[in-house]
């Protein structure tokens, strides 16, 4: 992770390598982190799987599950229902 002052961000945005995030601080503080698109795109994918994670394991303890003929059940409802 690279670390830059402001005043640095401000004279070379045109030109920043963003193969890795950078924190720009002010007064010798982080203040901002900037981070490629696909960086972004991939820390979000990572935190919606995580939750969808979360729910399972929820579900699972509760004992919150389908049989596979009820998914497949359900499943063919939804379809004929989103169909008309």
């Amino acid at each position: 992770m690279q670390i830059k002052n402001i005043s640095y961000i401000r004279q070379n945005a045109a030109s920043l390598d963003m193969e890795e995030p950078i924190v720009v601080t002010q007064g010798g503080k982080p203040v901002y982190r900037i981070a490629s698109e696909a960086s972004a795109r991939q820390r979000d994918e990572a935190i919606a799987t995580l939750k969808l994670m979360n729910l399972a394991e929820r579900d699972i303890r509760n004992q919150n599950l389908l049989s596979l003929s009820e998914a497949k059940a359900r499943l063919g409802r939804e379809v004929v229902t989103k169909e008309v």
